[in-house]
């Protein structure tokens, strides 16, 4: 009914290989793992509580191991999904994302974000509709992608009070 660890090990390492992954993310995998059951085992409730306690323990020490040996990052984590959210999505979204993961966007991404938000705010809204609002309808419409991807209000507001002369400045559109 045991996991045999190096099998855990190979599944963490096959992971960390294809992309990073938090801490609090590569556990929630890692457990899935161990505790399931072997095809056609069946155990008492107590058996199961043993084998589940079991299991979190030699998941958290591959864990540290993995850790300790600098496979397992949290920092590169943040920079990984910096890097792939911060152009399509606002400040408010990645900092929900990162706290499902239990981390905390560290002060100096966190001022770079806000910094770009605008310019990333009106490239993804070019990116996307390329046209000043016609109706009221419609600006609603914008209005509520741009908040789902985690913009601000201001932003929001900066963003579609300006398309106009967005469109006008980029020599692309016309």
């Amino acid at each position: 009914m045991k996991q045999p660890a190096a099998s855990l090990q190979a599944r963490a390492l096959d992971w960390l290989a294809r992309r990073e992954h938090s801490r609090c993310e590569l556990r929630r995998k890692l457990l899935r793992v161990a505790l399931r059951p072997p095809p056609g085992a069946s155990a008492s409730a107590e058996e199961e509580g043993n084998v589940a306690a079991e299991a979190a323990a030699r998941v958290e020490q591959l864990l540290d191991m993995l850790q300790a040996k600098g496979l397992l990052s949290e920092e590169r984590f943040i920079e990984s999904r910096l890097r792939v959210r911060a152009p399509a999505m606002g400040i408010r979204r990645i900092q929900l994302e990162l706290a499902r993961h239990g981390l905390k966007l560290p002060p100096q991404p966190l001022q770079q974000l806000r910094d770009s938000e605008l310019q990333r705010a009106a490239q993804l809204w070019r990116r996307r509709f390329g046209a000043t609002a016609q109706d009221p309808r419609e600006r609603a419409r914008q209005m509520r992608f741009l908040a789902g991807r985690g913009f601000s209000g201001d932003v929001i507001r900066q963003v579609l009070t300006g398309a106009a002369a967005v469109l006008e400045d980029d020599p692309t559109q016309g």
